[in-house]
């Protein structure tokens, strides 16, 4: 499997460690029984499991082209350095978004949304 396949692998597995997370911050607030509930009437959730809860929102939104470029790049047998270097870029740029959003800084989660879609971006330029 390639560099760029297995940094998509680890951009989908934190997909799946980022519900973990912020539902630990979930029971705390809404307690065990709403969380295992159906979820109607369920409680407003506020503070950092809300904004856990927007970052995996994000995360899926920006995943989606990701992997249908990276995916492209892998059929078409488009491997490089380029390529290689913006899956990385793409994972580094969502952990540190993950982490600003549950922290509550909005310049850096910014800077990291961008960053990685520029890592997109860079793969994307490669298939042309």
């Amino acid at each position: 499997m390639t560099a760029e396949l297995w940094l998509l692998v680890a951009a989908a597995a934190l997909l799946l460690v980022l519900p973990i997370v912020y539902g630990v911050g979930m029971i705390r607030q809404v307690g065990r029984d709403a969380m295992l509930g159906n979820r109607e009437d369920f409680p407003t959730v506020t503070g950092w499991p809300a904004r856990g809860q927007r970052a995996h929102r994000n995360l899926i939104e920006n995943l989606l082209p990701f992997a249908i470029v990276v995916l492209a790049a892998d059929a078409a047998a488009v491997h490089s350095a380029w390529t290689v270097a913006g899956c990385a870029v793409f994972l580094a740029a969502r952990l540190a978004h993950a982490a600003a959003y549950l922290a509550g800084n909005g310049p850096v989660r910014a800077m990291a949304f961008y960053a990685g879609t520029l890592g997109t971006l860079t793969v994307a330029a490669a298939l042309i």
